[in-house]
């Protein structure tokens, strides 16, 4: 295999790779970085209904193109909303989020892992597109909104639709969870 066949089996992958670190980039030099914090994203939500849930999608998007774990919106929503509110939001900004990742993503990585010859990536890819809705809610049941998973996903070559319907049914078991579970820890600790 020459160079040539190298680069382009794995440009995709290398122009995902610096997108992300230009991303990474502006949220460091622009000090957008500090917003991702429960303390900003509670204090956001607390401040103005209409803005401060538009900003807290906003940031849900970038967080998760940047690997923001989905749990610091989530338990933010929790602590300013309750528990009902609070996951209602979060699925709302989650589902969003994974939308514009994986459009993103697609755009810029195309379907660079389903283009991997690796038998293990083979496989996975084969399993995955066997029945990619029912693959989907398992993965989005277990790690919900993990930008590693949506990374994936998005270069997997399965459509957007089975995606968003996937993710649309698999989301709401674990907010559901973790909602009654920050719920529970604010009352312990008398935050809410």
């Amino acid at each position: 295999m020459n160079t040539s066949d190298v680069w382009n089996r794995y440009r995709r992958l290398v122009l995902v790779l610096l997108f992300v670190a230009l991303l990474l980039g502006f949220v460091q030099w622009s000090g957008l970085r500090q917003n991702f914090s429960v303390a900003f994203l509670r204090e956001t939500l607390l401040a103005s209904r209409w803005e401060g849930l538009a900003l807290f999608v906003l940031l849900f998007a970038l967080g998760n193109l940047v690997q923001v774990p989905g749990w610091i919106f989530l338990a933010s929503a929790v602590l300013v909303l309750g528990k009902l509110n609070g996951g209602l939001v979060t699925y709302l900004a989650a589902s969003i989020s994974c939308a514009v990742t994986f459009l993103s993503v697609r755009l810029v990585g195309g379907d660079a892992v389903q283009q991997l010859r690796g038998t293990l990536a083979q496989r996975l890819m084969s399993h995955l597109h066997a029945h990619p809705v029912r693959n989907v809610i398992v993965l989005r049941t277990i790690f919900q909104t993990l930008a590693a998973l949506n990374f994936a996903l998005a270069m997997s070559g399965i459509g957007f639709r089975q995606y968003m319907v996937a993710t649309l049914l698999g989301l709401p078991i674990p907010i559901a969870a973790y909602c009654v579970l920050f719920d529970y820890l604010a009352k312990v600790m008398k935050l809410g």
